[in-house]
């Protein structure tokens, strides 16, 4: 039996057009279907003419939001000495060392971020199998494996996002709230595309970008003028 489409997402579903909306149009649309009785999140849904089951053709990378997340984002920290300091008065929610990691060992998640000095990472390793399949796990292409941990907690606290594109080539990310304004989602949609071009894997061959979707959580889908968005200058939506 085909999935049953709820009447609020079936009124919803006959106000998007068949066709690539320009991208300031498309986010205009996309808050005019947020219509959940919650605060949704702003979510783009992008496909690329890449295949990761090859080394060369991964994606896996950070993008700094411009204007933020939207969210509050709890960050720990696993250091030694004088680090955990360190990073408790950078803002880290939580900071240890050892005991930290027993802790989350025995079942403590009570984080969105998970930043590790290089030092620990041989005791953060066993960590692997809770960690990775939420997340979590510390990587120094993610940006969360760095001695500047100060750095690293006001990034992510600011809105600096990790992604990878998934085992089918397509990258979900949220960039934003839907109570974000249609220009500040689009800064931020703009800052997501710029990033995916500039760590485009060496491996990928023909057309990169094959679509882009935004939605929001429980909306329909929008598609994307590829082109559109990346012809656009950021001086124009700043």
């Amino acid at each position: 039996m085909g999935k049953k489409i709820s009447r609020r997402l079936q009124a919803l579903l006959e106000k998007v057009e068949d066709r690539d909306y320009e991208p300031i149009e498309a986010l205009n649309l996309l808050k005019e279907t947020a219509t959940a009785k919650f605060p949704e999140a702003a979510e783009a849904h992008i496909r690329l003419g890449i295949d990761p089951k090859y080394s060369d053709q991964q994606l896996r990378t950070t993008v700094a939001l411009p204007k933020g997340t939207g969210q509050t984002v709890r960050v720990a920290v696993i250091a030694r000495g004088e680090k955990v300091t360190e990073a408790s008065n950078a803002g880290a929610d939580i900071a240890g060392s050892e005991e930290l990691i027993n802790e989350i060992q025995q079942g403590m998640m009570d984080f969105d971020k998970l930043i590790a000095t290089p030092d620990v990472m041989p005791q953060v390793a066993k960590l692997g199998k809770l960690l990775g399949p939420r997340g979590l796990m510390p990587s120094p292409k993610g940006g969360t494996v760095t001695f500047d941990v100060a750095g690293a907690i006001a990034e992510f606290k600011a809105g600096k996002l990790e992604f990878r594109a998934d085992r089918t080539g397509i990258v979900h990310v949220m960039f934003g709230k839907i109570a974000f304004s249609p220009e500040d989602l689009l800064v931020n949609l703009k800052a997501l595309q710029e990033t995916i071009d500039r760590n485009r894997p060496s491996g990928a061959k023909g057309r990169y970008w094959r679509s882009v979707y935004v939605s929001s959580t429980m909306g329909p889908s929008i598609k994307v003028d590829i082109n559109a968005l990346r012809d656009l200058k950021l001086t124009e939506v700043a």
